[in-house]
């Protein structure tokens, strides 16, 4: 496959100096890129807690307070219906 890109003077020289600091041509370089960028793995999932923080970030906190202290222990009470387990 044969690709053209057109850049900014200021991109293109950047590439040029990329390229060059790596020993290879502006073409060679932008192809390394891309080949790195095609065969990279997906973005690492996020920690569950930062999920739950960006979720609940912005819970009042008298909504807060009224939820259950025991809400991840005793989840299967809350969610189903189930008695609730002794800790």
């Amino acid at each position: 496959m044969r690709l053209t890109i057109n850049l900014p003077d200021e991109k293109d020289a950047v590439l040029a100096a990329k390229a060059h600091a790596k020993g290879v041509t502006a073409e060679e370089y932008s192809r390394l890129v891309v080949e790195h960028d095609l065969e990279a793995s997906p973005e690492p999932r996020r920690p569950m807690s930062e999920f739950m923080r960006e979720i609940w970030g912005d819970l009042p906190d008298d909504s807060r307070a009224k939820l259950p202290r025991d809400g991840a222990s005793q989840i299967d009470s809350y969610v189903y219906g189930l008695p609730k387990r002794d800790e």
